[in-house]
């Protein structure tokens, strides 16, 4: 008998490893599952930043020219067309028994239509909602309700929808997706590089830090308006943000204004020394501006914090709040300058621990077991490792037992 041929699988996406941002390593978390469990595997992405080193792997790695921001990031829309416009025709040319999509939808839409002329079936990776985020930015009516259309098409028509949480994929099953084509495989982080036993980073004053996107349905700048009261208190205490997005500058003046010098950024930084600065925290900073039609959001902010036994501030409601206190990973507070700022001198006055201050106005109680319950809870839940694999599982299955719809 001959030996059955391994399954083709192309994943589409404009963030691949080594770049920096949750996307880019929940792919390769997928793409890692996909080529252990015996796939021949094709990753359709962007080429690189001047001068940055590429990953040696055992799969094909297809990088093509990209425009970029003034930051060197591939953000906004014109920069996605400029991926998403050649990735059209690059899938057209390059054979597959099942395509992979991450958002943005604009990505999603050039993978479907080229899947509806192949008459092949795609997997759209759900780790969020496009048109959810976009509620909560200054964006024209017509341009969200064309995306919503868009995102629609994309899911309703894929052969199989990957959702990172329950929520999210309530949030698919809205768009008239049927529930056997959706299938939650959850979210995590590294837990190799987000670990307790690093070395911590090197800093002459205590800090929060915040890592990550910052966008504005996120509202970090909630924290920087505590952190004024936070000092009167603690004069000594800075916040650190790590990362990029669309409310940096806002982020920046706000600082500027409020508690000059005691808000460092800076920039995108290697998973390494991310984990370094969040192992030295007195806590890791999550936030969700409530209201925004974000509240179903679990930002991976969480699972890197408790992976490297930091107590989490989370600034908002809804599951990311629940997260943080049903797993007692530390506290959530309510999306007010009092509540955060309770919250911030809880853990200056008593590091790692994260259950009092519940007489506080709008801060949810969580009381703690410690640094240790947090780190264990991350390596039996928060495994990027784990969740790439179950994901890599049901593409195969979808790549075998389906069509395109």
């Amino acid at each position: 008998m001959a030996q059955q041929k391994p399954l083709r699988v192309v994943v589409t996406t404009r963030l691949f490893a080594p770049e920096v941002g949750a996307a880019a390593f929940r792919l390769k978390a997928l793409v890692d599952g996909l080529v252990e469990q015996g796939a021949d595997v094709t990753v359709i992405t962007t080429k690189l930043p001047a001068g940055s080193p590429d990953l040696q792997v055992a799969y094909t790695l297809r990088r093509w020219p990209v425009l970029r921001d003034s930051g060197g990031y591939v953000r906004g829309y014109i920069q996605y067309l400029s991926f998403d416009i050649p990735a059209f025709f690059r899938l057209l040319a390059t054979r597959a028994d099942v395509v992979v999509s991450e958002p943005p939808p604009t990505t999603g839409i050039v993978v479907a239509l080229s899947s509806l002329l192949l008459r092949r079936p795609y997997v759209y990776y759900a780790a969020d909602i496009w048109t959810e985020a976009l509620s909560a930015m200054s964006v024209p009516g017509a341009v969200k309700a064309a995306m919503r259309a868009v995102e629609g098409f994309v899911l309703r028509r894929a052969a199989l929808v990957l959702a990172v949480s329950e929520p999210v994929a309530g949030k698919v099953a809205a768009f008239g997706v049927p529930g056997a084509r959706i299938k939650v495989v959850g979210n995590g982080v590294d837990t190799t590089v987000f670990r307790p036993d690093a070395p911590s980073a090197n800093a002459a004053k205590r800090y929060f830090v915040y890592t990550g996107t910052m966008s504005e349905w996120q509202g970090a700048g909630i924290f920087i308006e505590a952190l004024g009261t936070v000092r009167e208190e603690f004069p000594d205490a800075e916040i650190r943000f790590l990362g990029q997005g669309t409310d940096e500058d806002h982020l920046k003046d706000l600082a500027a204004a409020l508690v000059p010098g005691a808000v460092h950024f800076g920039g995108v930084v290697p998973p390494e020394e991310a984990a370094a600065w969040i192992r030295g925290a007195a806590g890791a900073l999550v936030s969700i501006k409530p209201g925004q039609g974000y509240d179903f959001a679990k930002p991976t902010k969480i699972y890197a914090a408790a992976a490297c036994g930091t107590p989490v501030v989370f600034a908002g409601r809804g599951d990311g709040a629940t997260l943080v206190t049903e797993n007692e990973l530390g506290l959530a507070a309510g999306y007010t300058t009092a509540a955060v700022a309770s919250a911030m001198r809880t853990l200056l006055a008593e590091p790692g621990l994260s259950g009092p201050g519940q007489s506080e106005p709008g801060l949810a109680a969580a009381p703690d077991q410690g640094r240790a319950h947090r780190i264990q809870w991350a390596l039996d839940n928060a495994s990027l490792q784990a969740s790439g694999r179950l994901a890599a599982g049901e593409v195969l299955l979808a790549g075998t037992t389906t069509s395109s719809p």
